[in-house]
């Protein structure tokens, strides 16, 4: 009989989410039978759907996967009473169904963030004994000090003791870096407990791009440096505008396209406005499906983030998107994402937040002629498909799934 795995997760498709409907395909694909337990989509705008509604069950079966929803309270505000609504209504409701009416499953797969995701997986696992794989993407209470949600030190106490009593309970640990690894181990987890496997891209929509250009898109006489995603206080997209200004003094070519929204965007626009930048172009977000079409145009793409110590340990997603095009990649964030780079030999660092630093890797790129350029990218995309794509990390999950379902049956 196929193994099954209950995939307990508090966004899925159609909301945007890097574990959804793709993962659940390949591990239909690779012979387990899979039952997604979710919310009704609501993120991010904090508004239910068009053609859902919320009720007590929604089940319906989308490519071979039982998708099933249970209700909560949708938001996604910046209220912190309404957050924790949000999360704990999904946690409640899906701790029901877990415990009461889902068929057995042999492994249960939770994905975090929320940390209430962690806190029903372990609840269902202590009352039925099944083995829990806790997939960590943001690591609290560090995410939520970091990005300033929380702040109040005696509830960032409570988190963390939380999570370390869901550490404790669940049977196996997946993180997106070693940074993570070894942050856990610090933090008394064993090491024989976590596995580091990579986050993946959306490979199929970046492949089949859709969408033209923009007129405002900058033209191929210039070095365009993308930046794609989200503008936000963490991105501390400043030094990119004090980087642009360098260049712009110096009459180089390049060219800086920002792509997205965020809460800092209009504040962006003002500055450059200010410092009368005439190489920072600002496009609007779009759909997944026209985002390759974009990065495909540019000739390297921008991660940066603020200094922060988790950011160190974090590799923000865009990583592995802009790898999958095969294009050049300006890596501005210091720690794993950078040593990421410099093994694929796909790109250039830079210190983060550091505006001359910025500059000069610019300059060096556009200096690059179009053969080493292509070069770049190529080995950035062979060393995605060769340790990052979503074949490898799934199999590398349905290895950790099957012997702990086999573990738990030789149990029995």
């Amino acid at each position: 009989m196929a193994t099954r795995i209950l995939l307990l997760t508090q966004w899925f498709d159609p909301e945007p989410t890097f574990k959804g409907l793709v993962f659940a395909r390949e591990l239909v694909r690779q012979g387990f039978e899979v039952e997604v337990l979710t919310g009704f989509p609501n993120y991010p705008g904090g508004k239910v759907y068009p053609g859902y509604c919320i009720k007590w069950l929604q089940r319906e079966v989308i490519d071979g996967v039982q998708v099933t929803r249970v209700p909560l309270y949708p938001n996604h505000d910046q209220s912190a009473i309404k957050r924790v609504l949000n999360y704990a209504s999904f946690a409640a409701s899906s701790l029901v169904y877990g415990l009461f009416m889902a068929r057995r499953p042999d492994v249960i797969y939770a994905y975090h963030p929320p940390l209430t995701v962690g806190i029903t997986a372990s609840l269902i696992r202590l009352l039925r004994h099944i083995p829990v794989v806790y997939d960590i993407q943001d690591m609290w209470p560090d995410t939520l000090r970091a990005t300033g949600m929380l702040n109040n030190v005696r509830a960032l106490n409570v988190v963390s003791a939380v999570c370390q009593w869901v550490y404790r309970r669940v049977d196996h640990i997946v993180v997106l870096s070693p940074g993570f690894k070894r942050l856990l181990m610090q933090r008394g987890v064993s090491e024989a407990k976590v596995e580091v496997i990579y986050n993946w891209a959306d490979e199929a929509a970046l492949a089949a791009p859709q969408g033209q250009l923009p007129e405002v898109f900058p033209r191929a006489d210039q070095f365009r440096i993308m930046f794609a995603g989200n503008m936000g206080k963490a991105q501390a997209l400043n030094a990119v505008l004090q980087a642009a200004e360098l260049l712009q003094a110096r009459g180089l070519r390049v060219c800086w396209v920002m792509l997205g929204g965020g809460v800092e965007v209009d504040r962006l626009k003002q500055r450059a406005a200010e410092l009368q930048l005439r190489n920072v172009v600002f496009l609007p977000p779009v759909p997944m499906s026209e985002v390759g079409t974009l990065l495909n145009a540019a000739d390297a793409l921008l991660v940066h983030l603020r200094k922060d110590p988790l950011f160190q340990i974090t590799i923000p997603s865009k990583t592995q998107a802009y790898m999958t095009v095969g294009k050049p990649l300006l890596m501005a964030v210091d720690g794993d994402a950078a040593d990421l780079v410099i093994q694929s030999g796909g790109g250039v660092v830079a210190e983060s937040e550091n505006a001359e630093a910025l500059a000069i890797a610019a300059e060096a790129m556009a200096a690059l002629s179009s053969s080493q350029l292509k070069e770049m990218g190529r080995k950035a995309q062979d060393y995605y498909r060769e340790h990052l794509s979503l074949p490898v990390g799934a199999a590398r999950f349905g290895v950790i799934f099957k012997a702990l379902a086999s573990s738990r049956k030789s149990n029995c």
